[in-house]
Formats: structure tokens, sequence, C-alpha cells
């Protein structure tokens, strides 16, 4: 993964990209591809895997990005930069799905953030290949099936903002601070919310058909 930049770094290469200088839009995009990548990759509909390619998505988003630059670098405390095309990346997912899907895009409702963030949730779907991909024991297919299952409907009774503070967290590598501001809340709501998520989510692990004790955020 490249390495972070902090967020006066990221604006002042935004002012130069926005002043003309181009040479450095690459550099910016290039340092949050791996993070934008998984978010798309998380949150794409299962429905439409084989259909649609991520990278087709982050580069439309990276075009309404550069299109937007320039007003983005005029504001006076704009959200830092990779958020900002987070933000972008998902709205352009949630066009996507909509394109593709039509109504259908609406039987994931339950999985669609209600948060401020303009885009789709991460699936049960999603989560449990993500948690099971974790567990490295070999397993019959019958016995993986049904703890995919159980994951799933796990996954599913939990609180929308619970599980999203998780997807952020553990799957996006957000940090608190980034979690808190786009889901809206305190950074000291966040931490709470993802503790109580995080036990939540142990419970439900060690329970399943064999159990998965060993998972670490």
């Amino acid at each position: 993964m490249t390495s972070m930049a902090t967020p006066s770094e990221d604006m002042a290469a935004v002012r130069r990209v926005a002043a003309g200088d181009r040479e450095h839009w690459g550099e910016l995009l290039r340092r949050y591809h791996d993070r934008l990548r998984n978010t798309v990759v998380l949150r794409l509909d299962r429905r439409l895997l084989g259909r649609v390619d991520a990278s087709d998505i982050m580069q439309e988003a990276s075009m309404d990005a550069f299109s937007r630059l320039s007003e983005y670098a005029r504001k006076a405390d704009p959200m830092p930069f990779f958020l900002w095309l987070r933000f972008l990346t998902l709205q352009r997912l949630q066009i996507v799905h909509r394109h593709y899907l039509g109504a259908k895009a609406r039987d994931a409702a339950r999985d669609v953030s209600i948060q401020c963030v303009d885009g789709p949730g991460a699936s049960s779907l999603a989560l449990a290949e993500q948690l099971l991909g974790r567990d490295t024991r070999a397993s019959h297919l019958a016995i993986r099936a049904e703890r995919a299952l159980r994951l799933q409907e796990a996954l599913d009774s939990m609180d929308p903002t619970d599980r999203e503070v998780l997807t952020l967290r553990n799957f996006e590598q957000l940090s608190n601070a980034e979690c808190a501001r786009g889901l809206g809340l305190s950074e000291s709501a966040a931490t709470k919310r993802y503790i109580r998520a995080l036990k939540r989510l142990k419970e439900i692990l060690a329970a399943l058909p064999g159990g998965i004790s060993e998972f670490r955020p």
C-alpha cells in the first residue's frame, strides 16, 4: 500500500494541481488507490461481479474529482482529501448500482449506509466473505457454506451503524477520526460504537460452527 500523506501535504498538492500543475494529480491518486479500490470491491453489489470492474468506477470517480478540484481547493475547511475522494467514489458506485439494477438496487436497502455518505453500504455477504477469508483452517465446503449463511444472518441482525463502523475500521482501514467524520459522529461516540460492535462480532464468530476465535481487528 502506498504510504499516506498528512492532510496538509495533500492540500498543498491539491492546490498545485488546481493552479495548473497536473503532474501531481497522478501522485495524489496513487496515494489512495489501494484504499479506494478496497472500498469499491467491498461495497460493489455481488450481483454485478464479473459485469463491473472496480477500476472503471475509480476512473470515473477520479474524473469527477478532477472536474471539481478547483472548487474543493477554494473551500476554507474542506474534508480531508482521502475522505472527499472516497465520497465521490461512493457516489459513482451508487450511480453504477442504479444503472445496472434499477429498482432492484432497493432490494439491498438494509445494506445501504443511512449516514451522511451518499453511497452503498457493505453487504452482510461481502463482510462474511471477508471474515471467512481470514479463517485459514481447511474446512469441508458444506461446513463452510453453513458458516457463511450463519454469519450472514448474524451480521444482518446487527445495528446498521455498528456494522458500518466495523466495515470502516476493520475492512476499509479508516482511522477513528475518519470514521467519525464519515458517519457524522463525535470521535468518542465512534469509539464507543466500535468497541460495542467489535465485542458483538467476536461473539458472532465464536458461535459459528467450529468457531472463529482467532479474529484480530
